[in-house]
């Protein structure tokens, strides 16, 4: 066997080997090139900095009012407006998003609804109307320059009915549609909510809340002590006690606007919305969207990935351990799927039908 005799290199030439095959290591997963993080923490603002906060007024038929929005991040081709639920509750719940969104360089803006958090709240119950919030939302866009190169409209529970009635009318303006845990259909929740979830309840416990219920007695302090460890911590969100930002949310809720749309009881819809029904509709939507659910939802996860295949362009994504919160007891699937969907969108390549 032939012994090779070791060359004795330079200094300067180890010194260039290494530098070559140090550059030619691949990247970490999930690792920006620097100009690309400085463009995502770009400052985009001029004089005072803010924090990304945008007081936006908008025209009601009741007169004009301030809505809170507040941006995080800089990604012209991918910006994701967050509509929250309730009706009533408040964007700080959206908050997990910053562990998510901003190492995929996805801006996304906060957003109190008018009447939610930081927001004007007019105390008028004639404006808690769909029609008045779809309208409010397009003052949103317009204001925070939006169009259909760069802006998804995400609408968790409540949030998923508006962002849904916005594409109805407003589609052209959109360039991805996120329907997070909210069925197209409300007597169809309604119906889920008393044949199945109802059911899944002890039935000594089920007979104490609708006896309940069935006196209007809602804010009887035995309500909610029944509904926290037997329908919340099984259906709403599954990590007991809740993620700060939820219980923070929740704890802010407009009860006017919640009774006025939703209806007082937690089992189904009896407010404005208790008729609203667009699964006929859903072949209208052009648009790529993508129709989140949990196996432990309240709503019915047979339901959202049917709203994928009714769509002409439709991805569904079903959190296997999530609940209504999926984003936050089930977060890698949420995210996983969610960014998925949205790079897809933006390269083209969204597969109609697809599960994430």
């Amino acid at each position: 066997m032939k012994i090779f005799t070791p060359v004795r290199l330079s200094a300067a030439l180890v010194l260039s080997v290494l530098l070559v095959a140090g550059c030619n290591q691949p990247k970490p997963a999930g690792a920006s090139e620097p100009n690309t993080l400085a463009r995502y923490f770009a400052t985009t603002e001029s004089g005072v900095q803010d924090g990304g906060v945008q007081v936006i007024p908008i025209t009601t038929p009741k007169g004009k009012f301030n809505i809170w929005t507040k941006r995080f991040g800089n990604n012209p081709k991918i910006k994701v407006l967050l509509l929250n639920g309730g009706p009533g509750a408040t964007h700080e719940y959206f908050e997990c998003f910053e562990n998510f969104l901003p190492k995929e360089g996805i801006e996304f803006i906060y957003y109190d609804q008018l009447g939610c958090g930081n927001s004007d709240n007019p105390k008028d119950t004639a404006m808690w109307s769909l029609p008045r919030y779809v309208e409010e939302v397009e003052q949103v866009r317009q204001a925070l320059k939006l169009d259909n190169t760069n802006f998804y409209l995400l609408g968790h529970s409540w949030g998923g009915i508006l962002a849904a009635e916005y594409a109805f009318k407003y589609q052209q303006h959109l360039k991805g549609l996120i329907i997070s845990n909210m069925m197209m259909s409300c007597p169809d929740y309604g119906k889920y909510a008393d044949e199945v979830l109802a059911k899944q309840m002890k039935p000594e416990v089920l007979k104490e809340i609708r006896a309940i219920e069935a006196k209007k007695d809602f804010s009887n302090p035995r309500y909610m002590a029944l509904l926290e460890p037997n329908f919340y911590a099984e259906h709403l969100c599954r990590i007991v006690p809740n993620p700060e930002p939820v219980t923070r949310s929740l704890g802010k809720i407009n009860q006017s606007l919640y009774v006025t749309m939703q209806g007082p009881s937690e089992f189904g819809i009896s407010g404005k919305l208790t008729t609203w029904d667009r699964v006929p509709d859903l072949p209208k939507l052009r648009v790529p969207v993508l129709s989140i659910g949990g196996k432990h939802d309240t709503m019915d996860p047979a339901h959202m990935r049917m709203i994928a295949t009714k769509v002409q362009r439709g991805n569904s994504l079903i959190c296997p351990n999530g609940s209504h919160m999926s984003m936050y007891d089930d977060q890698q699937t949420y995210f996983k799927g969610l960014i998925t969907f949205l790079k897809s969108v933006d390269a083209g390549a969204v597969k109609p039908g697809a599960e994430l």
